[in-house]
This record gives C-alpha cells, sequence and structure tokens, in this order.
C-alpha cells in the first residue's frame, strides 16, 4: 500500500465532468493518486464535504503595501500578503494581478518589477496581466515575447480617454497577441458615451450615488462589447470580456459565439447578488463598481448565461478601499472608487446562491471557478482540476455550513458589500500546492511561499 504525505479521506470529489467519493493522496505539491488503497503519514477528515479544485480567480487588484496610492488616486488596502490571506479563506489558491504600466515601462519590465513583489510578499501562487495603455511599436514589439516569459495575455480598456485616439495600436495589440498564443483582457465600456452622460449629470446637479448608473448607461458596455467581439473577428484571437454586468453586452458575445468566434466571458459577485436599487441607499457608494449595478432582468440573465455556458468564469475584481475612502462626501458621479473586496465570499456565495439553489449545477462551478480559468490563462492541468500529476491545489469544503457575512476576517478592508447575507457552503481547509494554508480559520503560510506561475498558450473552451 503506498504512503503519501497527506491523504484527503471520504470526501465527495468534484470535476468539471463529475464528481466520485474517492481518497486522494498526496505526495510533495503534486496529487499522486485519487481512489484505491493508500495510508498518509498526514490525514485530513473529508466526510460529509466536498473535495474542490482550488479556485483561480484570474482578475484582482493588489498593490505592492497598503497604502500605496493606485491609478485612480486613493489607496487600495490589500498586498499581496492579505490578498493571500483572503484568498485562501475563500477557497482560491491562484490569483491574477492586474499589473499597470509605468510611464515608459515595458511589458516585460512591469513583469519582472511586480514578479519580485510576489516572490517578496505573495502566499498563493499568482500570474500576472500587463496592462497596455500605450500600443506603441516598443510595447507591440514585446507580446510576441510574453509567452516566452510565461505570460499568456495582455489586457486593456476601451474605456480609457486615449483609447479611440490609439484604436489602431489596440487592433495589432489584439492581432499579435493571438498570433503568439496569448488572449486579450477587454474592459468595455466606451469613453465616450460616459464622458457625455456624466457632463450631462453634473450640469444638471444629480450628482449623487443614485444617479450613478446613468454615468455609465448599458449602451456603453454594448457597443465597447462590440468592439471587442470586432477584434476577434478582424484578427481571429481570443478575447476575454471582463466583468460583464448587462444582459445587452451578453447577447452580443452569445451571438458572436454562436458565429463561432473566440469570446469568451467573465463577470463578478457583484452582478450575480446585487441590483442598481441599492445606489439609493444612504451608503450606496459602497457598492460602485465599473460597470454599475444593473437591473433584476440582468441579474437573471447573467445566471442563465453562467448555466448555458455563454459566461465561462466568475472572478472578483477585488479592489479593496476602507470604508471611508467609498463614502467620501466629495465623490460623485464623476469622481467614484470602484470596486469592491470579494476574495472570501465571492465562491461561497456562488455556491449559496447558485449551487444550493439549481441555478448551476456543482460540475458547473467547478468549471466558473477554477477549470475554465485555468484553461483559458495557460494554467491546466496543474491547476484548475483534481487529477494524478496536477498541482495539490484543494480546498475541502462544508456544504452544509451556515454564516453570516461581515467585515472580512482577512482582507484589511473593513466592510463588505453582502453584510448580513446567510451564506450556507464554506470551505473549512485549505491547500496550495501540498501545503495545507488555511485550516480551522487560520493562515498558515508565510509570505514569500508564492510563485509566479509559468503559463502555456491558452486553450479554447
Amino acid at each position: 500500500m503506498p504512503t503519501y504525505d497527506i491523504v484527503i479521506r471520504g470526501g465527495l470529489v468534484a470535476a468539471a465532468t463529475g464528481t466520485a467519493a474517492a481518497d486522494v493522496g498526496i505526495r510533495g505539491e503534486k496529487i499522486a493518486q485519487i481512489g484505491g488503497d493508500m495510508a498518509g503519514a498526514r490525514e485530513l477528515d473529508a466526510r460529509g464535504r466536498l473535495v474542490l479544485p482550488g479556485a483561480v480567480d484570474i482578475h484582482v487588484h493588489l498593490t505592492s503595501q497598503p497604502g500605496r496610492r493606485n491609478p485612480s488616486g486613493p489607496a487600495w488596502v490589500d498586498d499581496m500578503t492579505s490578498g493571500s490571506a483572503a484568498a485562501f479563506a475563500g477557497g482560491i489558491t491562484t490569483l491574477g494581478n492586474m499589473t499597470f504600466l509605468g510611464e515608459g515601462e515595458l511589458p516585460l519590465q512591469g513583469l519582472e518589477r511586480e514578479g519580485a513583489l510576489v516572490r517578496e510578499l505573495a502566499m498563493a501562487d499568482f500570474v500576472l496581466h500587463p496592462v497596455i495603455r500605450q500600443p506603441d511599436e516598443a510595447t507591440l514589439a514585446q507580446i510576441p515575447q510574453l509567452l516566452d516569459h510565461g505570460c499568456n495575455d495582455i489586457k486593456f480598456f476601451i474605456s480609457m480617454p486615449g483609447f479611440d485616439l490609439n484604436v489602431g495600436g489596440f487592433l495589432e495589440a489584439t492581432a499579435r497577441a493571438g498570433a503568439a498564443g496569448l488572449i486579450t483582457m477587454i474592459h468595455c465600456e466606451d469613453h465616450a458615451i460616459m464622458a457625455r452622460a456624466a457632463r450631462d449629470l453634473l450640469a444638471a446637479g444629480r450628482t449623487g450615488m443614485e444617479h450613478y448608473p446613468e454615468s455609465r448607461p448599458v449602451v456603453s458596455e454594448v457597443v465597447a462589447t462590440e468592439r471587442a467581439v470586432a477584434f476577434a473577428a478582424a484578427t481571429g484571437a481570443p478575447v476575454y470580456i471582463v466583468h460583464l454586468s448587462s444582459q445587452g453586452a451578453l447577447d452580443v458575445c452569445r451571438r458572436a459565439q454562436s458565429a463561432g468566434l473566440p469570446v469568451y466571458v467573465e463577470t463578478r459577485p457583484l452582478y450575480l447578488h446585487l441590483t442598481r436599487e441599492r445606489f439609493s441607499e444612504p451608503d450606496g457608494a459602497k457598492y460602485v463598481g465599473q460597470p454599475p449595478l444593473r437591473e433584476a432582468a440582468d441579474v437573471e440573465d447573467l445566471w442563465r448565461g453562467l448555466a448555458q455556458g455563454a459566461i465561462h468564469t466568475v472572478c472578483s475584481d477585488h479592489a479593496p478601499w476602507s470604508l471611508a475612502a467609498k463614502l467620501d462626501p466629495a465623490l460623485t458621479v464623476a469622481s467614484v472608487r470602484p470596486g469592491v473586496a470579494d476574495l472570501e465570499t465571492e465562491y461561497p456565495m456562488l455556491y449559496s446562491e447558485g449551487v444550493r439553489r439549481g441555478r448551476i449545477s456543482l460540475e458547473r462551478f467547478v468549471e466558473l471557478t477554477s477549470t475554465n480559468v485555468a484553461k483559458l490563462f495557460g494554467l491546466y492541468p496543474a491547476k484548475g482540476c483534481i487529477a494524478v500529476g496536477s498541482d495539490a491545489d484543494i480546498a475541502i469544503w462544508d456544504p452544509e455550513l451556515t454564516r453570516r457575512v461581515g467585515a472580512p476576517a482577512f482582507s484589511r478592508t473593513d466592510y463588505s458589500a453582502y453584510d448580513g447575507w446567510e451564506v450556507t457552503g464554506w470551505p473549512l481547509t485549505t491547500l496550495r500546492r501540498g501545503e495545507v494554508v488555511f485550516d480551522g480559520g487560520r493562515v498558515t503560510a508565510r509570505p514569500g511561499s508564492g510563485r509566479v506561475l509559468h503559463r502555456g498558450r491558452t486553450r479554447p473552451l
């Protein structure tokens, strides 16, 4: 009988293709055996529990240190250490951080700079996304080199003021990325439409947060999503629409997918659980994201998209502020602090509101939280599945545990957008590459134990 470092006993092992009761043997950093006889130097009791792949949240914003100013001006409060801890508590083992390039900084320089921070601060494993602001020739020339350096994507914002002035360069960036086996992440909102809407609101004195959705209307998301789809059609390159929020934009993607275009869609928890009425509350600014919260009909259609496969991933866009920063009375619809902290709650809420309510299957939950992301971003099968030879990234869940959401335990933010929600289904134990990093409500990993992952070509789904 083989003996392993760790054996997880008696759990229901879930994959995108099905579930089965089986023990899991781990040797070193890898899964060595699933099912059959085995012994373990350490055994973890998973009876009555779910044994899931460690989740991959490919879209987060973590700073190098608390208090560092981000591109919007104020300060995010989570660095790669506190962000890793929050991720482990939420069953997440791999994070994808947005790497905003400095003035004159090229993508490979940005990856090296932020990679050094991962090696110093991170506990989770990381991938890094270079954000292209100026698609000049020097930047374009490095895109075909990214895969050799372990990076398989780029990102840009249609919402940036300078996008239209450089649209040819961004189209070329998408084409070069696709030709090199990379995927292009795109933030889809139209700057011109939003600028006009915000200007009109300010002129009319309608500056309160109850008017925020009007400053970034659905049409701005729809037209920008159509442009992203056109980029895929013109170049053949895969595109990944980040944090899609509306039925109108999703319908654009559905038509593209039906036509065989490589268009992949991410949504985030804000758009699955909350609607625009929240902005009329006294603390409505705490719900601000980009795009804004939408209508109840949009929420229901996003859930349909998850179940049908039109939406491929759910990621947090974790952007952690203090509540005081979010509720700054000087802010208007034209000057907001977008994003919320969500690493500890996003997947328990998806399980509670999705799997338990019958909106999505457990297998679909695994696809949305790990398998699809790992395939698109060049990590599969090392990440995103429980299989012999894969990294032992595993979360053991109690599907019956009910907790009331409050302020996060590990993120340095001091509030949750879901304060008071009752959520059923939580991770109890998380392993990253065979090491127990979260158990009994405690994070046991050390800063600097996380890795920058070397990725391969994107895989079509």
